[in-house]
């Protein structure tokens, strides 16, 4: 019979693929030092500062649903349509923090940025209760109802943050075709996540799926001690996030990744569990269709070990509409790693809607292109 402490060795026995070249990295500097580097970056890194005006929406099971709003400058042209973003899988809505910057120097957005349940400042969801992508379909709703209630408005999400939106489309695809006039979907997937291989060796993938689920529950009830251990392991840890982060880490400013590391470290490890499983049940291709129509962008990386550039390509297939855009040598968190390169596509995904939004402009013809 299998135990938890063999699963967890086995488990352990998988990452250790990807582990071992990390942490032989990791002991040839003096940890000293590089937790003295770690506290001057937390100290000086101005990522993840900017702040809106504050609000909460409701949730259905009553979680607190934490956001944010910037509004335009005050006097000039203001765009007809609000942009909302869904933030990723173990990180909070400050990840977006350099393209909330370049939309601020914009002036003209009203835009919305939110933490989804048990992430960031939001609340926790009920204990016991399990989460769904379909139930963050539904909190991204009582979003959108208290945040932004009427007028047209652009779907932003990253990751989980994208699934998101697929589940609001899938559970109100009557209210999607009312009031959504674009969406940019980032280093996302429509389903089929069981598929990835997250850069493991076929033997190690098959050991980590068959384990992981329940040495998360083992975990979740040894809360306090996997918390030291994460902090113990810092440096390792530091490590694994740069490469499931990045595509090209060793160019990545070392503020940057510190604030990735920052963001993921935050996120408590029964929270990781709690939505660990409802990944393996997304599966949101036809909902895909309420956005066929509607100026959409489609961006990742083609080093994404999390959600791989064939997802993409299969969203980008299932909406005409779709421009599918491919930064090269990047990896997960693509607004990070390539802030100018996202903002830009974004800033070109708003033209597109500008075009078609109240005019009489033919269809947007879909667009390939690597950058």
């Amino acid at each position: 019979m299998s135990t938890p402490r063999r699963r967890a060795g086995l488990a352990g026995a998988a990452l250790g693929v990807v582990a071992a070249g990390v942490a032989l990295e990791r002991l040839t500097v003096n940890r000293a030092v590089r937790r003295k580097a770690r506290l001057a970056l937390d100290a000086e890194g101005p990522y993840g500062t900017l702040r809106g005006a504050e609000g909460v929406a409701v949730a259905e099971d009553g979680t607190e649903l934490y956001y944010e709003t910037d509004e335009p400058e005050p006097g000039g042209e203001e765009l007809p349509f609000t942009l909302v973003f869904s933030h990723g899988y173990c990180l909070s809505q400050d990840v977006w923090h350099f393209q909330r910057a370049a939309l601020r120097e914009r002036g003209d957005v009203r835009a919305v940025y939110w933490d989804q349940r048990s992430h960031g400042r939001s609340g926790r969801g009920p204990e016991g209760e399990e989460v769904s992508i379909d139930l963050l379909g539904r909190d991204l709703k009582a979003v959108l109802d208290t945040a932004v209630p009427e007028g047209p408005v652009v779907l932003v999400g990253h990751s989980m943050g994208g699934m998101t939106a697929m589940a609001l489309a899938a559970q109100y695809p009557a209210d999607v075709e009312e009031r959504v006039v674009g969406v940019a979907l980032l280093g996302t997937s429509a389903g089929g996540l069981g598929e990835v291989t997250y850069g493991l060796p076929a033997v190690g993938v098959k050991a980590v799926r068959r384990v992981v689920p329940g040495v998360l529950r083992a975990l979740v009830k040894q809360t306090e001690l996997v918390e030291r251990g994460r902090r113990a392991t810092a440096d390792l840890f530091a490590g694994l996030v740069k490469r499931y982060s990045f595509g090209a880490a060793r160019d990545v400013d070392a503020g940057v990744a510190r604030f990735a590391e920052k963001l993921i470290e935050s996120v408590p490890v029964d929270v990781v569990a709690e939505f660990y499983p409802a990944f393996a049940a997304h599966e949101k291709t036809a909902a895909l269709a309420a956005f066929d129509g509607v100026p959409a962008l489609v961006l990742t990386g083609d080093r994404d070990l999390l959600t791989p550039l064939e997802h993409s390509e299969r969203i980008a297939a299932a909406l005409p509409a779709a421009e599918l855009v491919v930064l090269e040598e990047t990896g997960h968190l693509l607004m990070l790693e390539r802030p100018e390169a996202v903002s830009e596509s974004m800033s070109d995904l708003l033209t597109r809607i500008l075009r078609v939004y109240g005019s009489t402009a033919p269809s947007v013809q879909p667009d390939r292109r690597h950058v």
